[in-house]
């Protein structure tokens, strides 16, 4: 048996829609979601080390699922 999170279960997409280049020392959020905010340690491939900024928990996160604090989709950037 499978341990599936709720994500999955309920087919919760948390991937941003846009390009959005992380890199280390961004602050960052993953997913929708307003809160934890992460600073970026180290990006290797399509993982990100993260430490939340409140309580210095280490974390792996998906790229794909890291939103910049503040920060602008790619496309707009260079507008």
């Amino acid at each position: 048996m499978t341990l599936s999170s709720y994500s999955d279960v309920f087919s919760i997409n948390h991937d941003r829609d846009h390009a959005e280049d992380i890199r280390a020392g961004d602050l960052v959020r993953t997913g929708p979601n307003l809160f934890p905010h992460f600073e970026v340690v180290a990006v290797n491939g399509d993982k990100a080390w993260v430490r939340n900024v409140l309580n210095g928990a280490d974390h792996l996160a998906l790229l794909s699922r890291c939103r910049k604090i503040n920060g602008q989709p790619a496309a707009e950037a260079g507008e």
